[in-house]
C-alpha cells in the first residue's frame, strides 16, 4: 500500500509539473497580449517577452502564487498609455489587479467579470472612458472596486449591489449620471462609498443609512435632492453632502429643512436607469486634492485555482512510472530547489538604495522593481492588535493606509526614493502638506513577536533631536502585510552622494567641519541621551541624510529593533564589505557604542579625503602626508591644522581594538576644542 502511494504521489507531481509547465505557457501568451495592449509602444513592459517565465520575477510587476499562476499585476503610474485588454480575464486565478495612475483609456472590457478570485480592482485615475459594465455584478470575490477619476458616464449598475464582500466602491470624478440605486444598501461590508463629483440625480437611498460598517458617504458636487436620511448624522464628519442644492434635512449644517411632502414626492430609487441631466461640475474645478482617490487593504490568495486531477488507477501508474520516475524525481528536485532560491533573503544591499531621500526619483532602473503585493503574507498579522497600555500609547503616531496611499499616489514609481531587499522608500505628500518619507517593511522582514515589535516602535517614536531623521509615525497594514514608517524628508540627499563628486556637488570645508560635529551630537544623543544607550549599528556615508540647511541627520537610528534576526545579519554582512562595521564584530558577534565611534571614524575620514570607499582610507592618511590624502576637490581652500588634528580624530577612532578608541563624548570634547582654536 506504501508503494501504491508513493508512487501515486510521483505522478501527481509529474502531472502538476507538466499541467503547471502548460498553463504558464498560456499566460505568458496572455500577458504578451496584454503587453500589446497596454504598452503599445513596448518601451515600459519591455521585460515581457514571448518565451519568459512570469513566476520568475523577471516580469515586471507580476507575482504569481506557488502554484506557478499569476495572480497580482502592478502597474500603478508606470506611465501606460494604452488600453486594457479583454485577455486579462483568461489569468483565472487573478486576485489584484493594479493599473491605476496612467493614461489608459477606451471602454472597462466587460469580460473582466470572468475573474472570480478578483480582489482588487484599481483602475482609478486613467481615461477610461464607456459605462461600467453591470457584469461586474458577478464577480463576488471583489473587496476593493476603484474606478475613480476617469471618464465613465451612465448610470451605477444596480447589479453592483451583488458584492456582499465589497468594502470599497469609489466612482468619484467621473460623468456618471441617473440615481444612487438602493441596492447598494445591501452592502454590509462596506465603508468607504464616494460617488462625489458626478451627475447623480434623485434622493440618497435610505438603505444607506443602515450599513453597519460605512464610514464615509461622499456625495458631494451632484444634483442630489430630497430629504437626506437621518441615519447618517451617526457619520458625522465621514458623510459629505455639499453642493448638492435641492438636498434638504434636518440637523445637517448646510441643508434646509424639508417640507412634509418632499418625502413623497420622490419614491426610493431601486435603480439606475433614469436618464441623464445636465448640472455636472467642470473637472477643471477639482482641487488636486479631491482627486486623490481612498483606497483599502490590498491582496488575498488564490482560492479556487484549477486543481491536478485525480490519481488512475495503479496499473496505469505501474506504467508510466517504470518509463520515467527517475526524470520526474530530478524534475521535483530542480523544482523545489528552484522555489526555495526564489524565497531565499540575500544581502540587503544588492538593489538600489542609495538614493533613499533625493527628489528626484525618476532614473530608478525598472529593472529593479518587483510587485508591490507579496502573496505569502498573512492576513491576521497586526502587531497592534491585541491592544494594552503600549498599544494605546502608540495609536496617537499612527496613520491608516488610505493616508499612506494617498501620500505616496498609491505608492507611483515616480516617488520611488530607493529600494532593497527589505524595504522601499518613497517621497510622499501628507493631507496637511508635509513632505514625508514613507519605508516600507513587509511582514516577513520584521520581528514575529508583536509585543517586541511595539517596544521597538516606542523607542523609534521616543527619539527627538536635531540631528536624528524624526519618526512621525507608523501604520501597520494587516491585508498588505506591510509596515510603514513616516519619517521626515531630507531633501538634500546622503552624504554619500557628496563624496568624490564628479558633478561639482562637492561639499566645502566648513560645511564639512559642520557635518562632522552633527554626526557627532547625533551619536553621543543615542549613546547617552535617552538613559538607555542605543546602538545605531549600521552607520555610514549612505545613512547620513541632509537636510534644507545642509545639516547631518543619522537615519534608521534604532531600526534593528523592528527587523527580523536574518534581516538584521544581512545588513550587516553588507555593512562589513563597506568598511564600517568594527573588526571585533566578527570576533565577539556584538555590537556595543565603541562600533558607532569605529563608523564616525571612518566617516570623518570620508570627509577629509572626499574617498567613497572606506576601506582604502585609513593607511592613507596614514601616511601623514595632508597634501597625499586631503580631498583636491577642496584645492587649497582648507585650513591645514584643523584637517590634521580631525585625521587624528579620526584614527584614533578606527584602531582595531575598542578599549583603545574613544568614547562618543570624548570626541565631542576634541571636536569643541578643534573649534575654539580655529576661532
Amino acid at each position: 500500500m506504501g508503494m501504491e502511494m508513493a508512487m501515486t504521489w510521483v505522478f501527481l507531481t509529474l502531472v502538476i509539473l507538466i499541467l503547471g509547465g502548460e498553463g504558464t505557457k498560456v499566460e505568458v501568451g496572455v500577458l504578451v497580449e496584454m503587453k500589446a495592449a497596454l504598452d503599445p509602444g513596448g518601451k515600459i513592459l519591455y521585460s515581457w517577452v514571448k518565451g519568459g517565465d512570469p513566476c520568475s520575477g523577471s516580469f515586471e510587476g507580476v507575482a504569481c502564487n506557488e502554484r506557478g499562476k499569476v495572480t497580482n499585476i502592478s502597474l500603478q503610474g508606470y506611465g501606460l498609455s494604452g488600453s486594457i485588454p479583454p485577455a486579462v480575464a483568461r489569468l483565472k486565478c487573478l486576485s489584484g489587479l493594479y493599473l491605476h495612475y496612467n493614461s489608459l483609456h477606451g471602454e472597462i472590457p466587460k469580460q473582466l467579470s470572468d475573474l472570480k478570485e478578483l480582489v482588487d480592482l484599481y483602475l482609478n485615475v486613467n481615461m477610461l472612458s464607456g459605462f461600467i459594465p453591470k457584469e461586474f455584478g458577478s464577480m463576488y470575490s471583489l473587496q476593493a472596486l476603484q474606478l475613480c477619476c476617469n471618464e465613465l458616464t451612465g448610470p451605477i449598475p444596480m447589479e453592483l449591489g451583488s458584492l456582499k464582500k465589497l468594502t470599497v466602491l469609489a466612482l468619484q470624478n467621473n460623468d456618471l449620471s441617473g440615481a444612487i440605486p438602493a441596492s447598494l444598501g445591501g452592502l454590509s461590508m462596506l465603508t468607504r462609498l464616494d460617488l462625489s463629483f458626478n451627475s447623480l440625480f434623485g434622493p440618497i437611498p435610505r438603505t444607506l443609512s443602515t450599513l453597519p460598517q460605512l464610514t464615509i458617504l461622499d456625495v458631494r458636487n451632484n444634483s442630489l435632492s430630497g430629504n437626506t436620511p437621518k441615519g447618517l448624522k451617526g457619520m458625522r464628519e465621514g458623510f459629505q453632502y455639499g453642493n448638492n442644492s435641492e438636498l434638504c434635512g434636518e440637523g445637517f449644517a448646510g441643508l434646509r429643512q424639508c417640507k412634509s411632502s418632499v418625502s413623497l414626492i420622490r419614491p426610493e430609487p431601486l435603480g439606475s436607469e433614469a436618464p441623464n441631466i445636465t448640472g455636472r461640475v467642470p473637472k477643471d474645478s477639482i482641487s488636486p486634492l479631491q482627486k486623490i482617490p481612498e483606497s483599502a487593504d490590498l491582496p488575498k490568495s488564490c482560492k479556487n485555482c484549477p486543481k491536478a486531477p485525480k490519481p488512475p488507477g495503479v496499473a496505469i501508474v505501474l506504467g508510466v512510472i517504470a518509463v520515467i520516475s527517475g526524470g520526474i524525481m530530478a524534475s521535483v528536485f530542480i523544482f523545489s530547489w528552484f522555489r526555495r532560491r526564489k524565497q531565499k533573503i540575500s544581502s540587503a544591499y544588492e538593489t538600489t538604495e542609495s538614493r533613499l531621500s533625493i527628489d528626484n526619483s525618476k532614473d530608478v532602473s525598472k529593472k529593479c522593481i518587483t510587485p508591490l503585493i507579496s502573496l505569502d503574507y498573512s492576513n491576521d498579522w497586526d502587531p497592534l492588535a491585541h491592544g494594552g497600555t503600549g498599544s494605546q500609547n502608540l495609536q496617537s503616531f499612527r496613520y491608516n493606509l488610505e493616508e499612506i496611499e494617498s501620500a505616496t499616489q498609491y505608492f507611483s514609481e515616480k516617488n520611488l526614493l530607493g529600494r532593497n531587499n527589505y524595504s522601499a522608500a518613497y517621497k510622499g505628500v501628507l493631507r496637511d502638506g508635509s513632505v514625508v518619507a514613507i519605508k516600507t517593511i513587509n511582514k516577513m522582514s520584521c520581528k514575529t513577536e508583536e509585543l517586541e515589535f511595539q517596544e521597538g516602535l516606542k523607542s523609534l517614536l521616543k527619539l527627538r533631536h536635531a540631528n536624528v531623521v524624526r519618526l512621525r509615525g507608523f501604520c501597520c497594514s494587516r491585508g498588505r502585510g506591510e509596515c510603514f514608517l513616516v519619517y521626515d524628508f531630507a531633501p538634500n540627499g546622503n552624504l554619500l552622494q557628496f563624496l568624490d563628486a564628479k558633478d561639482g556637488k562637492h561639499l566645502d570645508w566648513s560645511a564639512r567641519v559642520r557635518i562632522a560635529h552633527g554626526i557627532a551630537k547625533g551619536i553621543e544623543y543615542l549613546h547617552e541621551g535617552m538613559g538607555k544607550a542605543v546602538v545605531h549599528q549600521n552607520i555610514s556615508a549612505k545613512k547620513i541624510l541632509l537636510d534644507q540647511h545642509m545639516n547631518p541627520l543619522l537615519s534608521d537610528c534604532g531600526l534593528h529593533k523592528l527587523l527580523a534576526d536574518d534581516i538584521v545579519y544581512s545588513i550587516l554582512k553588507a555593512s562589513v564589505g563597506m568598511g564600517y562595521l568594527a573588526p571585533e564584530y566578527t570576533s565577539i558577534g556584538r555590537l556595543m557604542e565603541k562600533n558607532d565611534v569605529y563608523a564616525f571614524g571612518i566617516i570623518l575620514l570620508q570627509l577629509i579625503t572626499g574617498e567613497k570607499i572606506s576601506s582604502t582610507i585609513r593607511p592613507l592618511v596614514e601616511t601623514g602626508k595632508l597634501e597625499e590624502f586631503i580631498d583636491i576637490n577642496l584645492g587649497k581652500n582648507y585650513s591645514k591644522t584643523e584637517a590634521c588634528n580631525l585625521a587624528k580624530i579620526a584614527l584614533d577612532c578606527t584602531t582595531e581594538s575598542p578599549n583603545q578608541r574613544p568614547a562618543i563624548n570624548v570626541v565631542m570634547q576634541q571636536l569643541c576644542r578643534i573649534d575654539e582654536e580655529q576661532t
